[in-house]
C-alpha cells in the first residue's frame, strides 16, 4: 500500500518528483519517461497514468539555461513510445480484445465498459479522425487503439498513418507547451490547476468537432423539413 501511495504521489506531483528523479538518477529519466508513455498508450488497463502533464513537465525541464533534458531527444524517444504503445494496443485488441473485455478483478471489469462505450461513440461520430483527436483526450487515448483493433480497422491505410500523425502532433504540442510556458513562476506556483487546465484544453478539439457535427445535423433537418 505504501508503495502505491508513493507511486501515486510521484505521478500527481511531477513538477517536484521529476526534477528530484533527474538529480538522483540523471539520464535514466529518459527510460522512465519512455516507459510511462509506452505503458499509458500501450496497455488498455493503464489509462490512469499521466500523459499530457508528463509531457508538459518534461518540456519545461528542457527549457532555459539550466535545462536538465534535451528537447529533441525527448521528442524522438516519446514519439516512438507513443506510436509503439498504440500499435501494440491495436494488435492486442485485434487478437485478444473480446477475451480481455470479459476479464474481471476484485469484482470489477478490468476494462471499464463505460470507457469502451465512450470510445465507440467517438468512432461513430468522427470516424478515423478519432485516432488523432483521441490523442488529446485522457483515458480515450488509451482505449482508442484497443477498440480500433477489436473493430479490425484497416491497419496500413487507416490506423497506422493516422496514429503516426496523431502521435507526432500530441508529443510535439505538449512538449513545446511545457518548453514555452512551464518555467514561468506562476505556472510553477499553480501547477495542479494548470494540469486541470491542460486536460480541459485537451478535450477542446472534440467539443469543436461535436458542435460542428450538431450544426450540420440541424441544418440538414431544417432543409428536410422545408
Amino acid at each position: 500500500m505504501e508503495l502505491l501511495q508513493e507511486f501515486w504521489f510521484f505521478i500527481t506531483h511531477l513538477n517536484v518528483t521529476l526534477p528530484a528523479f533527474i538529480a538522483e538518477h540523471g539520464n535514466m529519466v529518459y527510460a522512465l519517461l519512455f516507459a510511462i508513455i509506452f505503458v499509458e498508450t500501450g496497455f488498455v488497463v493503464m489509462p490512469f497514468l499521466p500523459g499530457d502533464s508528463l509531457l508538459f513537465v518534461a518540456g519545461s525541464l528542457a527549457a532555459g539555461a539550466n535545462a536538465s533534458l534535451d528537447l529533441a531527444t525527448l521528442f524522438i524517444l516519446l514519439f516512438i513510445a507513443a506510436v509503439l504503445g498504440d500499435n501494440i494496443n491495436y494488435w492486442v485488441g485485434r487478437f485478444f480484445g473480446p477475451r480481455i473485455v470479459k476479464w474481471r478483478t476484485f469484482g470489477r471489469d478490468l476494462v471499464q465498459q463505460k470507457h469502451l462505450d465512450k470510445t465507440h461513440s467517438y468512432f461513430e461520430k468522427y470516424g478515423v479522425k478519432t485516432i488523432i483527436i483521441a490523442r488529446f483526450v485522457p483515458i480515450v487515448r488509451t482505449i482508442t487503439p484497443f477498440v480500433a483493433g477489436i473493430g479490425a480497422m484497416d491497419y496500413r491505410r487507416k490506423f497506422l498513418p493516422f496514429d503516426i500523425a496523431g502521435g507526432a502532433l500530441w508529443i510535439s504540442t505538449m512538449l513545446l507547451a511545457g518548453y514555452a510556458f512551464g518555467t514561468h513562476p506562476w505556472i510553477q506556483a499553480h501547477f495542479e490547476a494548470v494540469v486541470i487546465g491542460i486536460v480541459g484544453i485537451s478535450v477542446l478539439p472534440m467539443i469543436v468537432e461535436f458542435i460542428r457535427q450538431r450544426s450540420s445535423s440541424t441544418k440538414a433537418d431544417n432543409s428536410s423539413a422545408a
